[in-house]
């Protein structure tokens, strides 16, 4: 029992000194968890506070800072102020420091405009050196031209030519830089040949010259109307005899664009281009025709070709000889002069009226169009001009016959230089056909009307076209511009008939109108489709031709 007693009282002993020791230990862990939570509460106000403070010195600082900044704003309006005051002051005590400045601005300002007016004045003195360089290169390039012309004509094989007609091309061509080609068209004897070298060993491109065979071309394919010369399907401005007579680029491109390039390099080839004429003399060059190129130019410009003189002699003759392709020759003695006989090399073998169906813009081209200056119309000229840049300088081309009734001469001319066209190739050929007029006999057959149909033209209506500048200028395009329309007066309603004429060489030379109408000679008329009887007894007659109409004034086939 007494053990009992003791235990319990060690176990009441023990749980006290345990409950002091849990005491001990819960009370300083409260006090130190308070204490931590006093610190933090202490902390975040110290934080709020210090923001606070932060704040108020951040804003207390912009403060300062505006505040230093209006006054120094202020001072610097006030010493701006002072500094206008003392400059005011200056200026009212003091004008002479002022005129000075002015003079010296001026003196700057005039300083400046010196030295522009000195750099335009060097800059306009470069440029006139520069123009004047220019225009030194093209008058040696022009005199080394004339240069060359001069040494070849000298050079030139002139045997067998008629010298009398070689004085008079080289007389015509003048102080020109180029080549004439005199040939009889029929025969294909060559009468003369000025500056051999360039007419028949060097080519240059044909420029609008080049729209004979465009025209064949186009005219074979059905693109070109026979009886009205427009294009299938296609406006123009002027039809195909205008078109030739005032060298309408725009015409040629259409119809040729509708021909292709290799169909016109074919015909180009049937018409003698692209290969030599086979006159005979050494060295002759054959030319080229467009093969891959399909800009339209090649049509109405001779893009891609190139022909020499002789070869455009034999073109014009070819065409008026309704496609007869004869051989040009040179008589070397006179011998073959007496015996010489024609050769045809070749047959174009294309139908005649649409080879010759251009010879009636041919005859408007010499008549009032861009070969009309200086040409005597009384000799029946009908050729094409041609004017284009090639080979560094202005080209002028004319290839042309006369009289066209029944063809006795083929001139070509081909000129170069910067002032070098068409018109002035032309004029070249006019003062030889003149030279050449005692042998050309006219016929008062009315070609353009009897064979092809052609209304004459109204003369004041081709005065007024001539008048606005019928010049081509292929390369500029201007021509085509300027060059207005001609219109045609209606045919009679009844048939023309046109008497033949003998071939006279001693008939004098009939005075013709620019109509093409012989002034000599009234067309009679018959009651309708009366045939007219022909003239057997003479060779050397033409057959009467006799042209019927119907109501509307159209040609009865």
């Amino acid at each position: 029992m007494k053990l009992m007693s003791k235990l319990s009282a060690v176990g009441a002993s023990l749980s006290f000194i345990l409950v002091i020791l849990a005491l001990s230990i819960t009370v300083p862990a409260q006090s130190r968890k308070a204490a931590a939570n006093k610190k933090q509460v202490a902390a975040k106000k110290n934080d709020r506070k210090d923001k606070e403070k932060g704040r108020l010195t951040a804003k207390n600082a912009k403060d300062k800072k505006n505040s230093r900044d209006k006054k120094d704003d202020r001072a610097s309006a006030r010493d701006k102020k002072n500094q206008k005051n003392v400059a005011d002051s200056r200026s009212k005590k003091d004008p002479k420091p002022s005129k000075a400045e002015a003079r010296k601005a001026e003196e700057e300002r005039r300083r400046k405009e010196a030295e522009r007016r000195a750099a335009a004045l060097e800059e306009a003195r470069r440029r006139e050196a520069v123009r004047r360089e220019a225009i030194a290169r093209k008058l040696a390039f022009e005199r080394g031209l004339r240069t060359e012309t001069i040494a070849n004509i000298s050079h030139d094989l002139t045997d067998g030519e008629d010298l009398n007609v070689r004085a008079a091309a080289i007389n015509a061509l003048g102080d020109k830089a180029g080549s004439v080609v005199v040939m009889e068209a029929q025969t294909g004897k060559v009468l003369t040949i000025v500056n051999q070298d360039w007419a028949v060993r060097s080519s240059i491109r044909p420029c609008s010259t080049v729209k004979l065979v465009t025209g064949v071309a186009a005219l074979n394919e059905g693109v070109i109307g026979k009886e009205t010369g427009a294009i299938k399907n296609t406006a123009t401005r002027r039809l195909l005899d205008d078109a030739y007579a005032f060298s309408d680029n725009t015409y040629f491109q259409r119809a040729g664009m509708q021909v292709g390039t290799q169909k016109f390099a074919d015909y180009g080839r049937k018409l003698g281009l692209g290969e030599p004429t086979g006159v005979n003399m050494p060295g002759e060059v054959s030319g080229r025709l467009p093969t891959t190129n399909t800009n339209p130019r090649i049509y109405s410009h001779g893009d891609d070709t190139e022909v020499s003189t002789i070869q455009l002699a034999v073109l014009a003759s070819e065409i008026t000889n309704g496609g007869h392709r004869v051989l040009p020759r040179i008589p070397r003695n006179s011998q073959d002069n007496a015996r010489f006989q024609p050769f045809y090399k070749a047959e174009v073998g294309l139908p005649q009226q649409n080879v010759r169906r251009v010879i009636p813009g041919m005859m408007g081209a010499a008549e009032y169009g861009t070969a009309h200056r200086n040409m005597d119309q009384s000799l029946g000229v009908a050729g094409k001009t041609g004017s284009c840049i090639d080979k560094g300088s202005w080209v002028g081309l004319f290839a042309s016959v006369a009289p066209i009734e029944n063809p006795k001469y083929a001139v070509a001319v081909i000129t170069r230089g910067q002032k070098e066209r068409g018109k002035y190739a032309a004029a070249v050929a006019a003062q030889i056909y003149r030279a050449l007029a005692k042998n050309i006999v006219r016929t008062d057959r009315n070609l353009a009307q009897t064979e092809f149909h052609i209304a004459p033209k109204n003369a004041a209506a081709i005065k007024a076209a001539a008048a606005t500048g019928a010049d081509e200028d292929d390369d500029a395009d201007a021509a085509d511009a300027n060059a207005d329309n001609v219109t045609a007066v209606p045919m009679p309603k009844n048939i023309i008939v046109v008497p033949s004429a003998p071939k006279n060489d001693s008939q004098k030379l009939i005075n013709r109108t620019v109509d093409s109408k012989p002034v000599n000679q009234k067309p009679a008329t018959v009651p309708a489709k009366t045939p007219a009887k022909p003239n057997t007894n003479n060779k050397n007659l033409f057959p009467p031709v006799v042209i019927t109409y119907d109501k509307d004034g159209h040609p009865i086939p």
